[in-house]
This record gives C-alpha cells, sequence and structure tokens, in this order.
C-alpha cells in the first residue's frame, strides 16, 4: 500500500512514521508536512533516507499543492496528523487553527472523494470533549460523551471531526478517527510541558507551573499511540471513532516532580504563573472499545515513559537546542514573561 502521513515532521507524525517503517516495511510511505514553526525535518532522520519513504513540503490547506500530490502517487490510506496542537497559541492567534484544522482537513477530504482513498484517518484529540471534575475520578471519556470545547485549539479539531463524520454520512468516504490523551516522547516541541520543563531544569531555569499545578492528564506514551493508529487505520471499523488513552493519570506538579527527580534538579526551580483562560481541569479516557475490538492497551507505564523520554533529550541535545535559539524565545517570553 501507499500511504500518506500529513504532519509527519511534527511530534506525533514523526514517531509514526518510524513506527511504521519499523513494522510494516512492505509499504510506502509519502510525508507531507508544511514545515511550520513545530514541524522539524531533523525528526525524520531515522526515515527520510529510506528507499519506501518520500518526504513533500505542502501545506494542507493548499487545494493545489494537495490536489497535484494526490493526482500524482494516488495514496491507498491518508493518515491526518497536520494540525496546529498548542493551546496558548490558540488563545493568541485562534485564525491559523482553523484554517490548518478545519479547511485542511475539508481540502484533504475532498482530494480522496476525487482520487478514490481507500481510508481516511482523522488522528484526534481528547480536548475536544472539555473537561472532567477534579473530585470525580470515576468519571471518564468515551466516545459516546459530548463535545464540548474549551479553547479555539480544542474547538478547531472537535469542528474537524464533526466534518470527517458529515463526509462519512453525507459522502460515504471511508474514515475512521481517533481521539488520543496527551502524548509525550522523543521529537515533542520545546513548547509542550514535558520538554519544556526537561529543557528550562537542565539550564537551571526557572520552571513555570499554571495555577497550583492540580490540572490532571491522562499521559500517553506516543509509541502506544503510534500502535493505536496503526491498528486502527488498517483494522478498525469505517466510520468509527476510537478513543485512545494511557491509563496513567498524573497531576501538572507530579510531572514536573518527577521530572525534577530524573535529572537530579531540586523543586525550588518551580514556579507557580497565573493560570491561562479556560484551562481544562482534567482529562481522562476510557479505552474500552479499542481494547475490545482491536486488541489495543497501553504497554508504557508513565515511570518508564518519563525515564526513556528524559534520556532521549538528554541524548539529543542537538535537536532541542537549535529549536530553542530561533525564535520561540520570544514565544516564551510572550507567554510567561508577565504572569
Amino acid at each position: 500500500m501507499k500511504i500518506l502521513i500529513t504532519g509527519g515532521a511534527g511530534f506525533i507524525g514523526a514517531n509514526f512514521c518510524e513506527y511504521e517503517l519499523k513494522h510494516h516495511p512492505e509499504d510506502q510511505y509519502l510525508c507531507l508536512d508544511a514545515l511550520t514553526y513545530a514541524g522539524n525535518l531533523a525528526s525524520l532522520d531515522t526515515v527520510i533516507s529510506a528507499p519506501n519513504f518520500t518526504f513533500v513540503r505542502g501545506d494542507i490547506a493548499d487545494r493545489t499543492c494537495v490536489n497535484s500530490l494526490f493526482e500524482r502517487e494516488k495514496p491507498d490510506i491518508v493518515v491526518n496528523f497536520a494540525a496546529e496542537t498548542h493551546v496558548d497559541r490558540s488563545v493568541t492567534d485562534p485564525e491559523v487553527f482553523l484554517r490548518t484544522n478545519i479547511m485542511g482537513t475539508q481540502a484533504l477530504m475532498d482530494a480522496c472523494r476525487q482520487y478514490g482513498v481507500g481510508r481516511f484517518h482523522q488522528v484526534g484529540t481528547d480536548e475536544v470533549y472539555g473537561d472532567l471534575p477534579l473530585d470525580r475520578p470515576d468519571l471518564f471519556f468515551t466516545e459516546e460523551t459530548p463535545l464540548h470545547a474549551s479553547s479555539p485549539y480544542s474547538a478547531s479539531k472537535a469542528s474537524a471531526d464533526l466534518l470527517v463524520l458529515a463526509y462519512a454520512r453525507t459522502f460515504k468516504l471511508p474514515v475512521s478517527l481517533t481521539r488520543c490523551s496527551n502524548n509525550y516522547g522523543p521529537y515533542q516541541f520545546p513548547e509542550k510541558l514535558i520538554p519544556l520543563m526537561i529543557s528550562r531544569a537542565l539550564a537551571d531555569q526557572s520552571l513555570p507551573v499554571y495555577g497550583k499545578g492540580e490540572n490532571i492528564r491522562d499521559w500517553l506514551y506516543v509509541e502506544d499511540h503510534c500502535a493505536a493508529i496503526d491498528l486502527v487505520m488498517r483494522k478498525g471499523r469505517v466510520g468509527e471513532v476510537y478513543n485512545v488513552g494511557g491509563h496513567n493519570e498524573r497531576q501538572n506538579i507530579d510531572v514536573v516532580k518527577t521530572i525534577l527527580h530524573e535529572l537530579g534538579k531540586p523543586e525550588s526551580l518551580i514556579s507557580f504563573v497565573t493560570d491561562r483562560p479556560g484551562h481544562d481541569r482534567r482529562y481522562a479516557i476510557n479505552p474500552e472499545k479499542i481494547h475490545t475490538e482491536l486488541g489495543w492497551l497501553p504497554t508504557t507505564k508513565f515511570d518508564d515513559g518519563i525515564r526513556l523520554t528524559v534520556k532521549w533529550y538528554l541524548d539529543r541535545h542537538k535537536w532541542w537546542e537549535e529549536i530553542l535559539a530561533g525564535d520561540y524565545q520570544h514565544y516564551y517570553q510572550q507567554m510567561y514573561g508577565n504572569r
């Protein structure tokens, strides 16, 4: 098969490219990425020279680019990772999230319809469900939980999900959709919580934690997520949504303390800052459907995964230091400088 992976130079996409070439070397892979601030060709170092892997620079919202690629390559499966994903950025500049996450998804699906693609898989997020109360640990997101987005980012992803399901019903497009909990692992851009804390702790800089750090996330090691997407796109039922959760709930403050412990750094580096607007309290996923239908369960416990992640960032200084040397410093000041 020929598989088009959009957003493949981003965090989860790059890990998925590695996973696919390792587990399905018989297939052909195309990677389409616009290489915006969060896309990094260095994240594809392990796969970019493979004979069955081709990289194409392009924007999923650019219909001319998308249609010419489909016309030339005629992929059998499309997996859409391409998205603007950072909540803080969506608060300061919502428009780019709407363009990429909604209009870009539509452009891809229109091309899938025109060129007869056999499966369009949309990579979603549990943030479309809103949040859960901190005092109800018995509650979990299921595939039937109503969508209740809290930020421009999650609203754009919820809109894209609805559009995907509408294309399935109206146009009979063969789609599948996964919604995952918070990912962590190699190649994650340093604006996200775990790599941000690692990079700043290594520099003995203050670690900004929103509010009191009580917000809870369900952490999913990125390789486990890649395994789930692979199963759904190949064996999942057409038209279905599958929630992918890590069974690893942690308060943000505990995540930060775990990182400091792994690095041998003091907790005095923690600095509590003003909470962001509309900050979701708790995410937690019930992955029973994907386990029952496809046999998937996460295999990486959080303590093991965070150890692997910290080691990766220690071993790959050059990768993230080159990112931090760019205009990310301006963004950091914009987000946290006055808190």
